[in-house]
Formats: structure tokens, sequence, C-alpha cells
């Protein structure tokens, strides 16, 4: 072993004891979550026997997994597992209703169990409204693991402390990131590469509203981008593809780039072979 090995390993030693190990096995959480999921959403019809088997060893591993990752006290790791699944029914409420609106604004959507089985915005609505129960009991680091791994599966970026109301519609999805302090009301539909973020990110703003808020019966198109803890998107606004927006949207506005393509026809302009957007 040479020298400078030594002292690696000396300094991963020490460092064990502070802040530089991982508090869990990620795996074990995505584990977790994708049980839920089945119970909730099962591939196939369960018995209600299976169902309180699968729903009683879910609620065990909850309880052994924030165990691990630092909620010592077991009379209160079974108060926040009996509060977590107490609100499950709710959870799995709004999800119906999310489900019944991607499938009403879909086009594309044959039927709510193609939504449930193969859609990502369906999956990272669900992860989500998990893992911000979860994050509502003040349990640390575990919420967001859920949404990361929502993320890694889906592109779809959604902070656990996000605030959506129920239904919420995300159609295609990927490269959405909604960020810690958004607000999202009712019947909000969102489409792929949507940004709701902040217009600076410093640490100093960590507890002030740094995300916009969307109103009820908005549609945001794809790659918009709309910043600010002040920016408000007004109820019934259409928001185009391709905008930026840092300031507040009046109601029932409807948001475009102002630039416009040119439309050429071909068999009329046989000179002409290239076009531009």
């Amino acid at each position: 072993m040479i020298k400078n090995d030594a002292y690696f390993f000396q300094k991963l030693t020490i460092h064990q004891s502070e802040n530089w190990v991982r508090a869990i096995d990620s795996k074990i959480i995505f584990s977790w979550i994708d049980d839920l999921f089945f119970i909730i959403f099962p591939e196939e019809k369960l018995e209600i026997s299976e169902i309180e088997k699968l729903w009683q060893q879910n609620k065990i591993d909850f309880e052994n997994l924030i165990l691990k990752i630092g909620v010592n006290n077991i009379q209160n790791n079974k108060n926040l597992t009996e509060t977590l699944y107490y609100q499950i029914p709710a959870i799995y409420n709004s999800l119906q209703l999310d489900a019944q609106a991607i499938f009403d604004t879909d086009p594309a959507a044959d039927c709510i169990s193609e939504i449930i089985n193969s859609y990502p915005g369906f999956l990272a609505i669900a992860f989500y409204r998990i893992s911000n129960a979860i994050s509502n009991l003040e349990i640390k680091m575990f919420p967001r693991i859920i949404s990361e791994y929502a993320h890694s599966k889906t592109g779809i970026d959604i902070h656990p402390n996000a605030k959506i109301d129920v239904p919420f519609v995300i159609d295609h999805g990927t490269g959405i990131v909604i960020g810690e302090t958004c607000i999202i009301g009712k019947n909000v539909s969102i489409y792929q590469g949507v940004t709701l973020g902040a217009l600076q990110v410093e640490k100093s703003m960590e507890e002030k509203k740094r995300h916009p808020t969307v109103e009820d019966n908005v549609v945001i198109y794809a790659n918009a981008t709309i910043l600010g803890g002040s920016t408000i998107i007004g109820n019934n606004s259409v928001i185009g593809g391709n905008t930026f927006i840092t300031k507040s949207v009046n109601p029932f506005s409807m948001v475009m780039q102002a630039n416009k393509n040119n439309i050429i026809n071909q068999q009329e302009n046989q000179d002409i072979n290239f076009f531009s957007i």
C-alpha cells in the first residue's frame, strides 16, 4: 500500500463519523416505493387477503427505513408510519383524478390502464404525491430520494415540497422541472421541457418563495420557462411553447412568442430550397 492510499483511507475513515457517509442504501427506498405503487396500482387483480399482507409488510418496511435514516424514537416511528398510511387512501383518490384528467386531455390515450402502466407523467405525479406526504411529516432525506428516483425513471424533476393541487396533468414530461416553492392549482396541464424555477439561486434565499405560482385551469406548453417567487400565472391562461416569463400574467391571458414562422408554398416557389424557424 502506497503512502497516498494510506492517507486517503484514513481520511475516509475520519469522514465516516461526519456527514460524508450515505445514511441508507437508496435502492431500499426505491424498492419500498415500487412495492407501494404495485399495491395501489397492481399489474394483476389481488385478493383482499393479498392486499392486506402486502400493505402490512410495506408499513413494516417504511418503519424500518425511517429508523435507519435517523428517526430513532420507536413510538415516534410508529406514529409517523400510521400517519402516512392513513393518508394513502386520499392520495390514491387524487391519483385516480390525475389519471382521469390525463385521459380526458390526451387524444393519444386509449384507456386509463395505459396511463397507469406506461405514462411517465403519471408515475412522476404518483411518486410526487407520496414523497410530498412524507415531506410534510418532516422526515428528512427520504422524500428527496424518492423524487430523484422518479427523476431518473421519467426525466421529470418535481421537488417533494412543491404544492400541487388535484387534478394535475403532465404530458410527455421529459425535462420538466418544478421547484421547491412552486404552487400549482387545479386542472393544470404541463408539457415537456417546462421549467418552473427561481430567478436566482442563492443559499441565503432558502427560506423564501423562489418559484412561481400557477393558478387553476392553466396550460403550459413545451419548453416554456417561468421564473421567480413573485411570478403568478393567472387562472385560465395559456402559456405558449418556448416562452420566457419572469413577470406575472393576468387571468385569461395567452402568452406566445412574438416571432412568427414564415410558411412558403414550395410548389409555388421552386427556387427556394431552405427554411428557417
